[in-house]
């Protein structure tokens, strides 16, 4: 009787089709109803072999592990129903699929910008520009047949992709595909930059703000391919990318040579270095001068080589979490000392350390110090060739190139940067953490643009509190 039911349904099911929409884009040709009747049918019988299965087993006669009869049939049952279930999932392409985000709502008073409010989806509301607080992202990653990974990040305003490509939403867009084994592969598409030990989504970071070093001196994004290497505990990728750029204007043409080595002695002890040689945007190149015209159009171009080198670690025992990270870098002709005419290099040093100790279970301290190295030719950091009093870079106080009295030995000192973070945070539940932080900046020069008096200050001061709820 359950056979003759079963080899019915096609039948009921064209004909309930057929009456239903009669005449409606539903009524394929014949052919192709034919053929889908017949891949419907077979999906039945496919069903009812594996019911029969089960029932016919000599488990559903005999007990089993323990189980009467009775439980082994219905054990059986739920076992054709979870493989039905997954193949759905499969034709459905949710197999192995994970969807996951979070919210990063954060208020942050300014002294020297004279202000004070909630941050979120805003791309340029805090002086230093790269801090990437107030976000919301959204992470779509699915893990395909053989091992191939397909990962989507989307982040309105503040993702990596709005950085350099105007509107962009997009953080990471980019498939790994495994070449003969899961240990080597080829990595592909926009990728978030890796440089030290700070990351830029706020659920990976102890404080609210990021660090010099990652604000001033690091690419945000490349753009290519990559080789991804896993060795016993190294982990390995090199790779040719564009930098910072979704792909290349007109007369540029060559990529950077891009690299990352992390090794991991456990859980909680490791280090990495990374580095990238090659062309990148020069934001000097496209300077004007007081006509309006190209200052250095003669240069064939807007991206000059650059070459940076940065070594992290990090240590955890117990309550304790130490990180550090030591950066150098130069770009070409990109130094904001240039009003003579003349395109000199960009030369930075850096270090950042931090601490964090968890006295209570869910409370953790946290202190951060940097220190930034800047001051040949004026300045100049990766990203930054100009005088800079929002984000305290450059010459400062007001500096003004004197075309009748030019002095050269005041045009070529730029500013040196320190930083001092401290903060607290308290982890309300697993999805949902409370940050607090007191931020200290100084410079050896009066780089800071007081918004409120229009003086300039050696320093500046930040409170900041956010809740970041992810799921």
């Amino acid at each position: 009787m359950k056979k003759k039911a079963f080899a019915a349904l096609p039948l009921a099911l064209s004909l309930a089709l057929a009456a239903a929409y009669p005449g409606s884009a539903l009524a394929q040709s014949n052919e192709e109803l034919l053929k889908e009747l017949r891949a419907l049918r077979d999906r039945v019988g496919q069903l009812e072999d594996k019911l029969k299965a089960a029932e016919s087993k000599p488990a559903a006669t005999a007990p089993q592990w323990g189980m009467t009869p009775q439980q082994v049939q219905d054990f059986n049952r739920i076992a054709v129903k979870t493989e039905a279930l997954e193949d759905a999932q499969e034709m459905m392409g949710i197999k192995n699929l994970k969807v996951s985000g979070f919210l990063d709502p954060t208020f942050i008073y300014n002294r020297n910008n004279n202000s004070a409010g909630f941050q979120l989806f805003n791309k340029d509301a805090y002086s230093y520009d790269n801090s990437y607080f107030g976000m919301a992202a959204l992470d779509i990653t699915k893990e395909m047949e053989g091992g191939t990974k397909w990962r989507l990040t989307l982040a309105p305003e503040r993702g990596a992709g709005a950085s350099f490509n105007t509107g962009s939403i997009v953080h990471e867009a980019s498939v790994n595909i495994p070449l003969g084994d899961l240990q080597t592969r080829l990595w592909l598409g926009q990728i978030p930059d890796w440089t030290g030990y700070e990351i830029t989504l706020p659920t990976g970071n102890k404080l609210i703000t990021h660090n010099l070093l990652f604000d001033f001196t690091a690419p945000t994004a490349y753009t290519g391919a990559v080789m991804d290497l896993t060795i016993n505990k190294w982990l390995v990728k090199v790779g040719l990318a564009n930098v910072n750029n979704a792909r290349k204007s007109s007369g540029n043409k060559t990529p950077a040579l891009i690299y990352r080595v992390d090794y991991a002695k456990g859980e909680f002890q490791g280090f990495g270095f990374s580095g990238l040689h090659g062309k990148a945007y020069n934001y000097a190149a496209d300077a004007v001068d007081a006509n309006g015209d190209l200052r250095f159009a003669g240069d064939n171009g807007r991206d000059t080589r650059v070459d940076l080198l940065e070594l992290d670690a990090y240590f955890i025992r117990g309550d304790w979490t130490l990180q550090g990270q030591l950066s150098w870098g130069q770009q070409r002709k990109s130094a904001i000392f240039n009003e003579d005419g003349q395109m000199r290099d960009a030369t930075w040093t850096g270090v950042s350390a931090l601490a964090a100790y968890k006295f209570m279970p869910r409370w953790e301290m946290v202190a951060r110090a940097d220190y930034l190295s800047n001051s040949k030719n004026g300045g100049g950091l990766f990203g930054y060739s100009s005088d800079d009093g929002r984000n305290g870079l450059g010459r400062g106080y007001g500096f003004a190139w004197d075309d009748a009295n030019p002095d050269p030995d005041v045009a070529s000192k730029g500013a040196n940067r320190y930083e001092l973070s401290l903060g607290l945070s308290y982890l309300f539940n697993a999805n949902t953490t409370f940050k607090f932080e007191y931020r200290f900046d100084g410079s050896d020069r009066a780089v800071f643009m007081d918004q409120n008096g229009g003086n300039w200050r050696k320093n500046n001061h930040l409170l900041g509190t956010s809740m970041v709820v992810n799921f």
